[in-house]
């Protein structure tokens, strides 16, 4: 997924280690031994991330890391979580797929891995995404750039996940086609794609799938109308 960045004021701004205040600018002189000097203002904003911050790493608990929103969403990165509602239904859609002990490879898809792992702390299931903030699930969290489809790691075998959900980050052929080779090699068969309507004819083109009734809804509303396609019977098309 690509991210941008820009030049705010100074104000709160989300990297991959949180928030922290932006326009704190050192200032450094010609010296080594000068020191960054900060505003009064600014030190108090940033005393009151770092309170902030150590305050709820306090209150978490291992549950909560699986809530979904417990990663927030960042739309500059195309990051759109589902509703609970939706993630719920999806999750126990590829948990259902899977069956009893089967794997499952959620791809971009990382709402749907939360709650399958608070449904089924035991089940088998990786979280494949570009986003390292979710390396917050140690060894199921796989690094995943779509422009790189086959860049895996040796452990991730070929045909190696009885389903795989997959919800690519943009509604484009370019990456449809690319999260497609992604899919078809991890997949034994059974694919669940989950992207914009207007994509129906190339997901049936790359990956033979069918459109589902089951209409999916995100935390935030979306412009773009979304649905779901797969390549097996599912419950979703009921």
């Amino acid at each position: 997924m690509a991210s941008h960045s820009w030049e705010v004021p100074v104000a709160l701004v989300k990297t991959d280690e949180g928030r922290v205040p932006s326009g704190v600018h050192r200032t450094m002189s010609d010296s080594d031994d000068d020191v960054p000097q900060l505003s009064a203002s600014t030190l108090a904003a940033l005393q009151e991330f770092y309170a902030e911050r150590d305050g709820l790493a306090t209150e978490t608990t291992p549950e909560d890391k699986f809530s979904v929103g417990a990663v927030e969403e960042d739309w500059r990165m195309s990051q759109f979580w589902y509703s609970d509602e939706t993630a719920r239904r999806l999750a126990q859609e590829v948990l259902q797929a899977a069956g009893e002990g089967g794997r499952i490879a959620c791809l971009s898809a990382p709402s749907v891995y939360q709650k399958l792992k608070q449904l089924e702390p035991n089940a088998s299931a990786v979280v494949l995404e570009f986003d390292k903030r979710f390396s917050i699930y140690g060894d199921e969290f796989i690094f995943y750039d779509y422009n790189n489809p086959l860049c895996l790691p040796e452990h991730v075998g070929p045909q190696s996940f009885d389903i795989v959900i997959a919800d690519p980050p943009y509604l484009s052929q370019e990456c449809l086609s690319k999260v497609a080779l992604t899919v078809k090699f991890l997949t034994k068969g059974k694919v669940l794609l989950c992207t914009g309507a207007i994509m129906q004819e190339e997901a049936e083109k790359l990956l033979g799938l069918k459109m589902c009734t089951f209409l999916p809804k995100h935390t935030h509303n979306l412009a773009n109308e979304f649905r779901c396609y797969v390549n097996y019977q599912s419950s979703l098309d009921s």
